[in-house]
């Protein structure tokens, strides 16, 4: 079984909680976690600055509608968006699929 990790970043602690509370009301995400990282990067110029990965978990049916509304979410103008598959316990793939169905 397998499930869809959707890995993006933001700049603040509120942009994340709010960007993730939004995709799993939505049940475009079945959970989201969040962490504080240090990033560096040239955009423009180079920056090395604090950002929030979040990594958002969802049923692989749900992957492109996931993507077009974290899209049309996201705070940056180029926002890291950077997709995996991967193997999952049955149970918690399912748990994942159950919480990303459209109520």
């Amino acid at each position: 079984m397998t499930v869809i990790i959707v890995t993006t970043t933001v700049g603040s602690e509120e942009d994340a909680e709010a960007l993730a509370s939004a995709l799993v009301e939505a049940r475009l995400a079945a959970c989201v976690q969040m962490s504080d990282i240090k990033s560096c990067y040239r955009w423009e110029e180079l920056k090395c600055e604090r950002e929030v990965r979040l990594e958002l978990k969802t049923a692989p049916d749900r992957k492109d509608v996931l993507l077009d509304e974290l899209s049309a979410r996201h705070p940056y103008d180029e926002p890291e968006i950077l997709v995996t598959e991967a193997a999952a316990s049955g149970g918690y793939a399912d748990w994942v699929k159950k919480e990303t169905r459209p109520s």
